[in-house]
């Protein structure tokens, strides 16, 4: 079965397409804006050393493997999406940007053909239109939901919002959210497929009113270039990253209880955009090394610094930063809804949402007794071989056979 892949954005690295192009299953990808396609492709004659922060990221974008006749690029939608984006400065303004990004992708993408595909294979939110689009052709349809869907972050967030009130501004709920809902309940009933890559995200689909039987758990995996050289721990204190968004959604500010609880045991370093009230920031700063965002190519030298990886995340789908920390021999502390294949005891520990009591126990652990880390860290990289690209390859394989075969079972996991 040959698949369309729409994607926008650079998501994971191409990851669903580059498996589907070795597997002689990719018809086509369409994207925004990659490295290798029109415009963006002239940006690598630019000396790195001159390259700004942005030009970096975006000559990041590129799928490799993958020849570029099968690779059809929206450049000039693309960068209005990214007008539309930046120019968002309210809940309501970026959720109006990705409810038109959606739909103009997927009729962008309508007008281009689907070529020879068989199914198409669509990520939440982009992509309705077109598994509409296909289902009048007889064309299998595959929506993989990256995150918990909206109805069920919007309860998880209000409760954030209480208990830290003007920490992040304002909330994610606004007018157009029962669009997005809206939206994505539709996506849920078009595919004969929902790829989730948490056991989270699919029980959040059925607390939302989705068929879960028409879900499979997928969990992801990173290639072999997230790996550091095996390194002894650093004298001093137990060095902590996190990596990703800084703010409420990422459990922010069970970070900086956690900091202030250990003091000068840990030393916190974040990694990421930081979307913080100044009252919220200058609090973080006081406990916390905060670094900004950094393009991906210079994000390993961040995960060979640290002893230990932190994400309490209040809502994700399955955060790759877990696997990427996993793959450097890091112990991981999560959350449970972090959607992580972390193994609460063994590579890491997986703490309650809203638990900086537990957080700090469990950093704690490392503090006291230093020589835990060496288990746990080998225990990573032995776990890192399921969260590897070619685990996540099987496992997706193995779910998309689901398409030709019998019905799907009750919550399939794979």
């Amino acid at each position: 079965m040959k698949f369309l892949v729409a994607q926008l954005g650079a998501r994971m690295h191409y990851a669903v397409a580059r498996m589907l192009q070795a597997a002689g299953r990719l018809d086509r990808l369409c994207t925004d804006i990659c490295a290798v396609k029109g415009l963006p492709r002239l940006l690598g004659i630019i000396p790195p050393a001159l390259r700004p922060a942005p030009i970096k990221r975006l000559l990041g974008r590129v799928p490799r493997d993958i020849p570029r006749s099968r690779i059809v690029a929206f450049t000039e939608f693309g960068r209005d999406y990214a007008r539309r984006r930046a120019a968002a400065r309210s809940p309501a303004k970026a959720t109006a940007a990705h409810l038109w990004a959606g739909k103009t992708f997927c009729d962008r993408i309508i007008r281009s053909g689907t070529g020879e595909a068989e199914a198409v294979y669509v990520f939440n939110s982009a992509g309705l239109e077109l598994m509409l689009h296909a289902r009048d052709r007889g064309l299998k349809t595959v929506l993989e939901q990256t995150i918990a869907p909206m109805q069920f972050e919007c309860d998880l967030m209000r409760a954030e919002q209480q208990r830290f009130p003007g920490w992040q501004g304002s909330s994610p709920e606004n007018d157009l959210a029962a669009q997005f809902i809206a939206r994505e309940k539709a996506e849920w009933a078009e595919a004969d497929l929902i790829v989730c890559g948490s056991e989270f995200v699919r029980d959040s689909i059925a607390r939302c009113g989705g068929d879960s039987s028409r879900c499979a758990v997928v969990p992801y995996g990173v290639d072999a270039s997230f790996e550091v050289p095996w390194r002894p721990r650093s004298r001093g204190p137990l060095r902590v990253l996190t990596v990703g968004e800084i703010g409420l959604r990422k459990g922010s500010p069970y970070v900086l209880e956690a900091a202030r609880s250990l003091g000068k045991h840990a030393q916190f370093r974040m990694v990421g955009n930081l979307k913080a009230s100044p009252a919220a920031q200058h609090d973080l700063r006081a406990h916390i090394e905060i670094t900004g965002p950094v393009p991906r190519a210079e994000i390993l030298k961040h995960y060979a610094w640290a002893d230990v990886f932190l994400l309490p995340s209040i809502c994700e789908g399955s955060a790759t930063v877990t696997y990427e920390a996993l793959a450097c021999g890091l112990p991981v502390i999560t959350t449970p809804n972090t959607g992580s294949i972390v193994r609460d005891g063994v590579d890491g520990f997986v703490v309650p949402i809203a638990d900086s009591t537990a957080i700090a126990a469990s950093l704690e652990t490392f503090v006291s007794a230093p020589g835990r880390l060496v288990f746990f860290s080998t225990n990573a990289l032995l776990r890192a071989k399921e969260g590897s690209l070619a685990a996540y390859a099987r496992r997706l394989t193995q779910s998309l056979a689901l398409l030709a075969h019998s019905p799907l079972l009750e919550g399939e996991a794979l």
